[in-house]
């Protein structure tokens, strides 16, 4: 994967200005150290930084058709490559490099802009047509590759990371209170929104055609679960383990295809053992590196787990000790990469993850993140499989929630993570008196939060599947604690159990199949089972934490009492500095503890946003 920019004009004989171009592309130099490229023409200048993987010696950018017409720039993978450019050569193709992305100009030549439906992989591409003079724009299906785009003077910018559209001279600074609201209501940041003010994220599944008579984002592709759960249809269960495995092997087999190394993350958990397993077991003459993270604090510690599977693959393992003073260390970093505010603390354990994976040679690592938004990992999903909460009493307030859930998915019955009418009441206190006022303009509770069509009729397992993929996956899990932190050591994370093929396989899975017996991902356990120690396969969920805004106020840094000082929360006029500091005073109780799993660490949210403010230069709330 790499870095892309580019600046379009719907005007062909406006000549762009070469200088905010290469400022942009500059910017990026972390996600493609390697090599560079642009093309410049009447009305579309596009800047492209390397990350070489594939054909390291003739695979930069741009790629252009044979007859010069279409240009392109991607990043990303295409991972059926191999067969897209056998049909394309079929049809009288000539392509000139073996790198996997060069199909795109080729497939858009034969197939117009539709040819995005043909594609497996993790990519977010520009592709311009110079006979039209247009620009098309696309985001691969699940949202692992982002896409950012705004609108100055009358040109649409665009860019891998936020950073490379600030780097323009005419794009302002503003706080998106709207995406202030999602990430402190919801898992996380929701495309389009972003933190800043007029910068959108092209949401996954979708293109965006510039140049044309409607220049909105358009979705070729979505989640869609059978309105009718699926049946077994007389087939046993081992018919849909052995398709599952099938189709898990054929997924590691294309994400090791590189010519550079490729290691593995191993957590100690079911997802990236059984992954870690399976390329074992496709290259077993490769001697794979291994990295994982390890705490001094036993609570939250994996490393024998990760041991146990470092030795049955025969990796050459290698563990980052984290201490918790380390949190401080990475966390204003983390901040930067990830171009917003967190809740969380593990992103800086990510972010030193993937700098060990940087300092071992290696470009490539896999990964199990998507496998519990798919395969019903989370809590919630035991609890739908089992019917669901307890039936509440018909009071006043449970109407309004009732109510509230209705508009935000489409179906009163359908709970996903708090009582959000409650929450509404304590978010109203926590902001400030003039952020407070305007609630009702931003509210991300005020309306769906997701399609309701694709909500309405579903099982409740695939229904938090939807919702997980849109709200805690994409935008967050493959965003702040996936392309972010991997990119900012220049490392490609790649997610097998979001190929294409795999995802699709899922929605024909019956439910029963997920959660049985009480017992969350079921079938990937039985697909487990064939390749891992029992320990590993039938092991807990374990969940990745680190400590959280207790443990900074513990340590009584500086900075960190700055961050919280009410005279600067008063000034910058986000947050009420009196909830604040009632929130400071529980939170520096020597017993006082937060459970990530069920909790909101609204203080870390705090602390991060003022981390955020700092280091992008955002102004104050007027």
């Amino acid at each position: 994967m790499c870095g892309i920019v580019g600046i379009f004009s719907p005007d062909r004989q406006r000549e762009i200005a070469p200088g905010p171009l290469a400022a942009m592309t500059e910017t990026l130099c972390h996600r493609g150290p390697d090599d560079e490229g642009s093309y410049a023409g009447g009305g579309i200048a596009l800047g492209f930084r390397r990350l070489s993987i594939i054909d390291l010696a003739t695979g930069n950018q741009p790629h252009f058709s044979e007859d010069g017409q279409v240009v392109s720039i991607c990043n990303g993978e295409i991972y059926n490559h191999r067969e897209l450019r056998q049909d394309l050569e079929r049809r009288g193709h000539s392509l000139r490099t073996r790198c996997d992305v060069e199909v795109l100009v080729h497939l858009y030549e034969e197939y117009g802009p539709d040819f995005i439906a043909r594609l497996n992989g993790q990519f977010a591409f520009a592709l311009y047509d110079r006979h039209r003079h247009r620009l098309l724009l696309g985001r691969d299906h699940m949202g692992i590759a982002p896409l950012f785009y705004t609108e100055v003077g009358g040109e649409v910018l665009f860019a891998s990371e936020i950073k490379a559209l600030l780097a323009h001279p005419r794009v302002e600074r503003r706080v998106n209170l709207a995406g202030l609201d999602q990430i402190l209501t919801f898992p996380g940041l929701v495309s389009p929104a972003t933190l800043f003010a007029g910068i959108h994220a092209l949401p996954p599944g979708h293109t965006l055609e510039l140049g044309g008579p409607s220049p909105q984002p358009r979705a070729y592709w979505d989640l869609v679960y059978p309105e009718q759960a699926p049946g077994s249809q007389g087939r046993e269960p081992e018919f849909y383990v052995d398709r599952l495995e099938e189709l898990l092997l054929q997924a590691v087999r294309r994400r090791l295809e590189a010519d550079v190394p490729v290691g593995l993350y191993l957590s100690g958990g079911l997802d990236s053992s059984l992954i870690g397993a399976l390329a074992h077991r496709l290259a077993p003459e490769r001697s794979f590196h291994s990295f994982s993270i390890t705490f001094p604090q036993a609570e939250i510690d994996e490393s024998g787990a990760q041991r146990l599977m470092a030795g049955h693959l025969g990796s050459r393992h290698h563990e980052i000790a984290f201490p918790p003073e380390a949190i401080l260390k990475h966390l204003r970093r983390v901040v930067v990469a990830a171009e917003a505010p967190l809740k969380e603390s593990y992103d800086t354990c990510s972010l030193a993850l993937s700098a060990q994976v940087r300092e071992s040679g290696h470009k490539v690592v896999l990964t199990g993140e998507g496998a519990d938004e798919l395969f019903a990992g989370y809590v919630g999903y035991r609890l739908d499989a089992l019917g669901g909460r307890e039936p509440r009493e018909e009071t006043l307030e449970e109407l309004l929630e009732a109510e509230l859930r209705g508009a935000l998915w489409g179906d009163p019955a359908f709970f996903y993570e708090r009582e959000y009418r409650q929450f509404r009441d304590l978010k109203a206190g926590f902001y400030s008196a003039d952020v407070g006022a305007r609630l009702a303009e931003f509210d991300c509770t005020a309306g769906p939060a997701v399609d309701h069509r694709r909500l309405k009729g579903r099982h409740p397992l695939h229904q938090r599947s939807y919702v997980d993929c849109k709200l805690r996956l994409a935008d967050h899990l493959l965003a702040d604690h996936g392309d972010r932190v991997s990119y900012a050591n220049s490392i490609e994370a790649r997610y097998p159990f979001l190929d294409l093929d795999v995802v699709e396989f899922t929605r024909t899975i019956p439910p029963d199949l997920l959660v049985r017996g009480a017992r969350e991902k079921w079938i990937l356990r039985e697909v487990a089972k064939r390749h891992l120690p029992p320990a590993l396969a039938e092991r807990e969920k374990f969940s990745f934490v680190a400590p959280g805004s207790p443990y900074l106020l513990a340590q009584k840094v500086e900075w960190v009492e700055d961050l919280l000082s009410p005279a600067r929360i008063e000034r910058q006029n986000y947050f009420d500095a009196g909830a604040v500091n009632r929130l400071r005073n529980q939170y520096s109780q020597g017993n006082a503890r937060i459970d990530t799993t069920f909790d909101t660490d609204i203080l870390m949210l705090v602390i991060t946003f003022g981390i955020f403010l700092e280091e992008f230069a955002m102004p104050n709330f007027t």
